[in-house]
């Protein structure tokens, strides 16, 4: 195939992709804002979201990769134009995503105590409790939300989560302005009211997309009627085998950024706030591939649907080729401003706190010329990982991202930066090769696996 056979699906790919990447940009958008405003507090406090953060994202990763196992069923049911199966899809999803809301919530919460046995400073802990109690509980509408998110996706909807999603980070930086600083009469929070601002900005967007749901054509047929109390326990099953997997990728992953987290606080609470800036900023170029990641998912979905392989193969590689224009531009962003972009997030006016913010920026600067590096390789996996999941091939992939983040890259991020002169570098190196390695194999696999569904295919023709 020629160059023009992939790229004349770019538009068509990013017609889709933009509002998914809109939408979580968003998500991640609150927690920058978060960041924002709570480093004008101090670093100490900084790195209190970070460390309660690092406990959300973990639970965060099993319920929203459960919810991921929405989207290529929905995808291929509207392939087949079968709309009852879409709707069973759908119900049971968000059924097992309430469940898990509420039970990772319970979860976190409980976790707390751990913090106290993670060589964490002292005072970032007890500025860490309260905040995690709030943010905790929001996972509950955020884990709902998902589900709603998933579905609109595999039915190719992708406008409406991204409008839910900017309507919560208005919320959110109004409540933040508000209650953080104690602006027009509110209480002055602190970090508190950053938690409030994000549970309250959750609660809306989930309540906001489902008005969406109830209003919109398309959507009746899916979410009239529906009745929970009939659970059918192999539907059940059908999701939950093809979203304990994703789940278990995604909790790989974020598992190691976590850990990037902890093993950054056991080398000081200044290394810990420059890691937040750095993976925040990461973060949200991360969701661009993100978005890629999930037109992948549903074309893959609606090929498979249709049993048109070659077509899906293709398909597939015109969102690879894009992700990895789109990432190798965000490496030179880093690159070029890697000095300019951490003081976003700290006051150099602040006197009191000026020795210290000064060393968060030299360091979140080094970190940011090694998270230009891995844009390309983060890029490519979580693209190649929506297409496998479109093909609803996720057990070989999971073990794939076991293999690369805990054999390879934490290993890696452990010994640099602990034990060697390296410090937070090598902790982000570590990171590095466990995203090129995760790239590598799961490009492997889907090639393998694409050319034997062609090749079957044309045995039985």
């Amino acid at each position: 195939m020629s160059l023009s056979d992939y790229t004349k699906e770019f538009k068509y790919n990013l017609k889709l992709a933009f509002p998914v990447m809109a939408g979580m940009i968003g998500h991640t958008l609150v927690q920058f804002f978060d960041n924002i405003m709570v480093g004008q507090l101090g670093t100490a406090e900084l790195a209190a979201v970070s460390l309660g953060n690092s406990f959300l994202f973990i639970a965060m990763s099993i319920g929203i990769g459960f919810s991921t196992a929405i989207t290529p069923l929905v995808a291929e049911a509207d392939g087949e134009g079968h709309t009852e199966k879409g709707k069973q899809a759908f119900k049971h999803g968000l059924f097992l995503c309430t469940v898990l809301g509420v039970l990772l919530f319970a979860l976190v919460y409980f976790a707390k105590p751990l913090m106290y046995f993670m060589d964490q400073p002292e005072e970032v802990v007890a500025f860490a409790k309260p905040y995690l109690d709030l943010v905790a509980l929001s996972m509950v509408p955020l884990i709902m939300f998902q589900a709603l998110k998933q579905f609109a996706d595999g039915l190719s909807e992708t406008k409406y989560p991204m409008y839910a999603t900017l309507l919560a980070n208005v919320v959110n930086v109004t409540l933040n302005y508000l209650l953080i600083f104690g602006k027009f009469g509110f209480p002055q929070l602190g970090i508190v009211g950053a938690a409030l601002g994000t549970l309250a900005s959750r609660v809306i967007m989930l309540i906001f997309l489902w008005l969406i749901f109830q209003r919109k054509k398309k959507f009746h047929p899916f979410v009239k009627q529906l009745n929970f109390r009939i659970i059918k326990s192999n539907i059940l099953k059908k999701i939950i085998n093809l979203g304990f997997p994703s789940a278990l990728q995604m909790f790989f992953e974020v598992a190691i950024f976590t850990a990037a987290i902890w093993l950054s606080g056991i080398l000081g609470k200044n290394p810990q706030a420059a890691n937040q800036i750095a993976l925040n900023l990461a973060s949200m170029t991360f969701m661009v591939a993100t978005g890629l990641s999930v037109a992948a998912m549903v074309r893959v979905g609606n090929q498979k649907g249709l049993r048109n392989f070659k077509e899906l193969r293709r398909i597939a590689f015109s969102v690879f080729f894009l992700a990895i224009l789109i990432e190798v531009v965000f490496a030179i962003f880093f690159m070029v401003f890697n000095q300019q972009l951490p003081k976003i997030y700290v006051d150099l006016d602040d006197a009191k706190n000026f020795a210290d913010n000064t060393e968060v920026i030299g360091i979140a600067a080094k970190l940011l010329i090694v998270a230009a590096l891995f844009q390309i390789s983060d890029g490519i996996q979580v693209v190649v990982l929506g297409a496998l999941r479109g093909l609803q091939d996720v057990k070989i992939p999971t073990w794939i991202c076991f293999v690369a983040y805990w054999l390879i890259g934490f290993p890696l991020s452990l010994y640099l930066g602990l034990f060697t002169e390296w410090k937070s570098t090598g902790i982000w190196v570590g990171l590095l090769a466990g995203l090129t390695a995760s790239a590598i194999m799961l490009y492997i696999r889907f090639d393998i696996l694409t050319k034997k569904l062609i090749a079957s295919k044309v045995q039985v023709q």
